[in-house]
C-alpha cells in the first residue's frame, strides 16, 4: 500500500511537470508567447482547482481506487494528446482534462494512507512517503529536460505517459481502499475515524472543526501559490534572464525538489516526536519566509544566490506542504473524512495556483524577477500567519476532537 499509493502521486507527475520544462521551447517552436502559456496553465489550474473539490467528495463517497485509476489513465491519454498537437486551442482543452484528471491523485492517496496507518506514526510515515512525490517531481523534470533535449518537445511529454503507465498497471494490482478489503482487520478504530462527529451522532462536521479545515485551506493558498510560481516560471526565468539553455535551465529547477526530499521527511519526524502538526509547521514556514526573503534580496542579481535561494525555499516549504495536507489534514479533519478534508485543503491550495499564473505571468510580462520575488515573500508571510491563527485555536481545543 506504501510503495503503490506513493508511487501513483509520483506518477503524475510525469504528466505534469512536462508542460513547465517545455514552456521556453514551446514559445520557440509554436510561438505562443508567455501570457498564451501562462492562460494555458491557468485553464489547467483552474479545473485542478475545482477537481479537487469534486475528488474529495467523490472519494469519500465512492472510496479512492477507482478515482485514481480513472485519474491515472486520463492524464497518460492527455500528455500522448499534448505530444500530438501544435496548435494552443487544442492544447489547452487538454490541459483542462488533465488538470481535472491530476486533481483525482493527492486526496484519494493520502486517504487512502488514512486508514492503512496509525496516528500516532502518520507523521513519520507520511514524511517517507513524500520521498515518492518528492523524487516523481526530480525525476520528471529531469527526464522530461533530457527527453527535450535528445528528441524534442513531443517526446518530453511521450515519455512521461510510458512511466505513469507502468505505475498505473502495478496500482492496479497492489493498492486496496482499507485493510478490510483483503480480509485484515481495521488498524483505525471506529472511533478514531469518526473523532470529530457531531453529539447528536450526524455525519456533519462541527462548525470549529469545519473552520479549522478552511484555516489549512488558507494557509495552502499561499503555500501553493509559492510551489507552483517556482515549479511554472523558474525554469522560464532561468532561460530569459539568465541566459540558461532550456534543458539546464529543467536540470536546475529540480533542486527546489530534491531539497524538499529531506525537509518532507525531516519535518514528518519532527511533527512525531513533537506532537503538535500544525506548531511544527509553523516554525518551519517562518524560515521558508525568511528564505523567500533572500531571494527576493540576492536572487535577482546572482545565479548562485538563485539556486541557494530555490533549494532553501524547497526544503522549508515541502515539510509543512506535506504535513498539513497529509497527517495534518487527516488529524483535522478525521481519519474517516480524510478524503473529504484533504480534498478541500487541496481545492483551496490549487486557487493559489491559479491565482499565480495569472499573477506572475502579468509580473514577468510587466515588471522585472523584484516584482515576482516580493510577492512570493508577502505570501510567505500570509501563510505563516494563516497557520499561526490555527495553532492558536488548537492550543485552546478550539475544534479539536475532546473538547467543545
Amino acid at each position: 500500500m506504501f510503495f503503490a499509493t506513493g508511487l501513483s502521486y509520483a506518477g503524475f507527475y510525469f504528466c505534469r511537470k512536462p508542460f513547465y520544462i517545455a514552456k521556453s521551447t514551446l514559445e520557440e517552436v509554436y510561438h505562443w508567447d508567455a501570457a498564451t502559456l501562462g492562460w494555458i496553465g491557468t485553464g489547467y489550474l483552474v479545473a485542478y482547482a475545482c477537481g479537487q473539490f469534486l475528488a474529495g467528495w467523490s472519494g469519500n463517497r465512492w472510496g479512492p481506487r477507482v478515482l485514481l485509476l480513472t485519474g491515472m489513465g486520463v492524464s497518460i491519454a492527455c500528455n500522448v494528446a499534448f505530444g500530438l498537437s501544435n496548435s494552443w486551442q487544442t492544447f489547452a482543452a487538454f490541459m483542462v482534462v488533465n488538470g481535472l484528471a491530476q486533481a483525482t491523485g493527492w486526496s484519494n492517496n493520502v486517504g487512502t494512507m488514512g486508514r492503512w496507518f496509525r496516528r500516532n506514526e502518520l507523521g513519520t510515515i507520511m514524511g517517507f512517503w513524500g520521498i515518492h512525490y518528492q523524487a516523481g517531481g526530480v525525476l520528471s523534470n529531469a527526464l522530461a529536460a533530457f527527453l527535450l533535449d535528445l528528441y524534442g518537445v513531443q517526446w518530453s511529454f511521450f515519455g512521461g505517459s510510458l512511466v505513469l503507465f507502468a505505475i498505473w498497471t502495478f496500482f492496479v494490482f497492489n493498492q486496496r481502499n482499507r485493510p478490510e478489503d483483503v480480509g485484515l482487520a481495521p488498524i483505525v478504530s471506529a472511533e478514531e475515524a469518526d473523532a470529530h462527529a457531531n453529539a447528536d451522532g450526524s455525519d456533519r462536521w462541527p462548525t470549529q472543526v469545519f473552520l479549522n479545515v478552511l484555516l489549512v485551506g488558507v494557509f495552502y493558498f499561499f503555500i501553493k501559490f509559492i510551489r507552483y510560481s517556482l515549479w511554472s516560471w523558474a525554469p522560464y526565468m532561468l532561460d530569459r534572464d539568465f541566459g540558461m539553455d532550456a534543458d539546464d535551465a529543467g536540470y536546475l529547477s529540480t533542486v527546489f525538489d530534491v531539497a524538499g526530499i529531506f525537509g518532507v521527511i525531516v519535518c514528518g519526524w519532527m511533527s512525531d516526536r513533537v506532537g503538535k502538526r500544525a506548531r511544527t509547521a509553523l516554525i518551519w514556514i517562518l524560515f521558508m519566509a525568511l528564505s523567500c526573503g533572500l531571494l527576493f534580496v540576492l536572487g535577482s542579481s546572482s545565479l548562485v544566490f538563485f539556486g541557494i535561494s530555490l533549494g532553501l525555499i524547497g526544503f522549508t516549504l515541502m515539510g509543512p506542504d506535506a504535513l498539513m495536507t497529509g497527517a495534518g489534514a487527516i488529524e483535522v479533519g478525521s481519519a474517516k473524512k480524510a478524503v473529504l478534508a484533504v480534498g478541500i485543503i487541496n481545492g483551496m491550495g490549487s486557487i493559489g495556483s491559479v491565482a499565480q499564473e495569472l499573477v506572475m505571468g502579468s509580473l514577468l510580462k510587466s515588471g522585472g524577477p523584484n516584482a515576482v520575488f516580493g510577492t512570493l515573500l508577502a505570501s510567505g508571510i500570509l501563510s505563516g500567519l494563516a497557520l499561526g491563527v490555527l495553532v492558536y485555536r488548537e492550543s485552546h481545543g478550539i475544534g479539536v476532537a475532546g473538547h467543545e
